[in-house]
């Protein structure tokens, strides 16, 4: 693996990979804000439209060549993560700049702020810009992949935005969704009079019946115009992340009262070997076998009880009870795929409680080794998501969200709490004795 390169702000480098991976990282710290990385394709310095910016509302570039694949804890901090596919970016975008948005604070409270450039294939290190200036900025473009006579090169840039994620979109052509905010109550006054009867209206001689009347010529009916085009909807950049200091939000206060609700669960692996491992599906020869499956239980406000898993085909149903449906079983851990599962929210009303879970069918001993991400997307809300706690203990079955009905509104809390099942207990039954659903189980394959 060749040597890597530290570089200074301004310099650039050439990219000689035909994709790669590019890694933000931070150190974590009490009190600092949450990281994001973001990417916009540019065409003459601006967006040609919404879909060219890459965020974690937006994962996936129409054209597949740009992704964001999430975030994942390391040994001395947390790294997000985007993928570019340098020979399937189109030919007409010059430049992709790579961002960083602080959640919840300034850069200046952040630590350890770096992007670094990584050949996918082998996963050497092409280039490294650390940003060590940083004060009162909420917002940073750290670097840019850009084209010249057609090969890729690589620039650091450290330019700072005190305006956040939204100002530095809006200056590359980004429509952003600002939320309304609530008006505020006018002063009462007493209503208007009534507007006084219509006068008579005055004599009028009668007119002649209407077939004495001269008809005049019936115009032509001018052709129906074409429906005018819906205006896009604006980029959404609302999100909320949970963590141990703050683990619950209400669905309703984020604006998700309806519609489909898509939980989805992503993984990597740790490195296990000399070099870099990737993601699980570039990781064959290691973990082809893995396979995690995620799962729900659920109590409904009539009583009725039940699992909705791959294991046995319960995948569920979303126009009946138990209203939650498991969209398949998938063995990469992709962030564009993963374990997906979907919540009715039409129906809210009806669930008591769903416990969000996920077990290790087969491939692995423990959670150990995987680095995993939640993500609830409500179809008119923010999304939510957190990330697991490195797992020290043997666990085949990991609690992960607890949605709960309180008021007629449902409360999501972050669970993350790894369980080790005693010998002879299946996964399942001890996530059931740790929140006491008390089900009757028995043996069941997929």
């Amino acid at each position: 693996m060749g040597e890597s390169m530290t570089m200074l702000k301004g310099t650039n480098v050439p990219v000689a990979a035909s994709a790669v991976r590019v890694e933000l990282g931070w150190r974590t710290a009490p009190g600092a804000p949450d990281v994001d990385a973001s990417a916009l394709l540019l065409v003459s310095g601006k967006v040609r439209s919404d879909a060219d910016f890459v965020f974690y509302n937006q994962p996936v570039h129409g054209s597949g060549a740009v992704r964001h694949e999430g975030k994942r804890t390391v040994a001395d901090g947390v790294v997000d993560a985007l993928t570019v596919d340098l020979a399937r970016v189109e030919p007409g975008i010059e430049r992709i700049v790579l961002a960083a948005s602080a959640d919840g604070g300034s850069f200046g409270q952040v630590t350890g702020l770096y992007v670094r450039i990584m050949d996918l294939s082998n996963g050497a290190e092409v280039a490294r810009f650390d940003s060590a200036d940083a004060t009162v900025e909420t917002a940073f473009i750290l670097g840019e992949l850009y084209r010249r006579q057609a090969a890729w090169k690589f620039r650091a840039v450290g330019q700072g935005y005190g305006s956040g994620l939204e100002g530095l979109a809006t200056d590359f052509g980004i429509s952003v969704d600002r939320p309304q905010r609530p008006q505020q109550p006018t002063r009462v006054d007493l209503p208007p009079p009534p507007p006084p009867p219509p006068a008579a209206p005055a004599w009028q001689p009668p007119r002649p019946p209407a077939a004495a009347l001269p008809q005049p010529p019936v115009p032509p009916v001018p052709p129906a115009a074409p429906p005018v085009p819906p205006s896009p909807q604006p980029v959404r950049l609302s999100k909320v992340t949970l963590t141990k200091d703050a683990p619950s939000v209400s669905l309703a206060k984020q604006g998700g009262t309806s519609g489909a609700m898509r939980v989805n669960l992503n993984w990597e692996v740790r490195k296990q070997f000399t070099g870099w491992t990737g993601k699980l599906g570039r990781a064959v020869a290691n973990h082809a076998d893995l396979d995690l499956d995620l799962c729900a239980l659920y109590e409904l406000t009539d009583g009725r009880k039940g699992v909705v898993q791959a294991l046995g085909n319960a995948f569920g149903a979303l126009a009946q009870p138990p209203y939650i449906h498991l969209d398949g079983d998938d063995r990469t851990g992709a962030v564009a795929t993963g374990e997906n599962l979907t919540v009715n929210l039409d129906h809210k009303d009806k669930f008591h409680r769903v416990l969000i879970f996920v077990t290790i069918y087969e491939g692995a001993r423990s959670f150990a080794d995987l680095h995993a991400t939640v993500t609830l997307q409500p179809q008119h809300g923010a999304p939510i998501d957190f990330s697991l706690d490195e797992c020290t203990v043997p666990s085949t079955v990991c609690a992960l969200a607890l949605i709960t009905n309180e008021g007629g509104e449902l409360t999501v809390r972050r669970e993350a709490r790894y369980l080790v099942p005693e010998r002879g207990v299946s996964p399942q039954r001890t996530v059931d004795y740790a929140y006491g659903w008390g089900m009757n189980w028995t043996p069941g394959r997929k």
